[in-house]
């Protein structure tokens, strides 16, 4: 599952016995990769329209398990453009409904933070390390503004997620602190994967997401997006899902 076409690479084009399947106004493809029988979802952007998918892949699909691939806004000190974050757990940064509940806390749950699954987001983390090793090698950084020999390297943590594209150093930094004095070490900031996990959890289903670095979520927008995405981003989920993909037991496995 994925916001845009670009964040799922050529997986579409990789499926076995492909259908396609329209509901809510979305196009899902079924089929197959290495094994497993799989659907491939396009949500398009914000909270509710990855819901609204989300949604849609439970009750229609029944699906048991969802990996996101997309791009995000690096927040944490050593997140770097081009590196890639491996989601353990989520939060919705515009969420408050204070003073009658704690803020970020969605009512009815829990807790803040809503955890992805341990033992996907460990199979995801080691398919992800892997291939940002390799493809950190082939990419011509200098060409999308990087410095030459740039060096990604994958992060596990906090990703929050809200209705807004943060792209300013004054907001990035405002979101940071306060997050960060209330003990939450965010990395990154998206618009879809915290709505996902709300909803996986509400179905059982189990969930992890990985999210490539577009930009550091302030007003050095010195590299073009559409291009990183296309360069960068779409190779990273293409390799990560299939490398993902050939190392879950199917359920033939177990």
């Amino acid at each position: 599952m994925s916001a845009l076409p670009q964040e799922q690479g050529s997986l579409v084009q990789a499926l076995q016995q492909p259908e396609r399947i329209e509901r809510a106004g979305r196009s899902f493809y079924r089929g197959q990769l290495h094994g497993h029988d799989v659907v491939l979802a396009l949500s398009g952007i914000g909270k509710v329209a990855a819901a609204t998918t989300t949604t849609v892949l439970a009750e229609h699909f029944g699906v048991t398990r969802i990996l996101f691939t997309g791009v995000a806004g690096g927040l944490g000190d050593e997140v770097r453009v081009g590196d890639v974050v491996v989601a353990q757990s989520y939060l919705q940064h515009d969420m408050d409904a204070s003073p009658i509940f704690e803020r970020w806390l969605v009512p009815g749950y829990a807790s803040i933070t809503m955890d992805c699954n341990i033992a996907l987001t460990q199979q995801l983390a080691l398919a992800t390390g892997l291939c940002v090793e390799q493809d950190g090698h082939a990419i011509d950084w200098p060409a999308l503004g990087l410095e030459a020999g740039h060096r990604p390297r994958m992060h596990q943590g906090l990703i929050v997620s809200g209705d807004r594209f943060v792209s300013t150093q004054r907001e990035s930094q405002a979101l940071r602190s306060a997050l960060t004095t209330a003990g939450h070490d965010v990395l990154a900031v998206e618009m879809e994967g915290a709505s996902v996990a709300q909803v996986c959890a509400d179905y059982g289903i189990a969930f992890t997401a990985v999210r490539t670095i577009s930009d550091r979520a302030d007003d050095s927008a010195h590299l073009d997006f559409g291009l990183f995405v296309e360069k960068v981003a779409s190779r990273y989920a293409d390799h990560i899902a299939h490398a993902f993909l050939k190392a879950l037991p199917t359920a033939a496995g177990g």
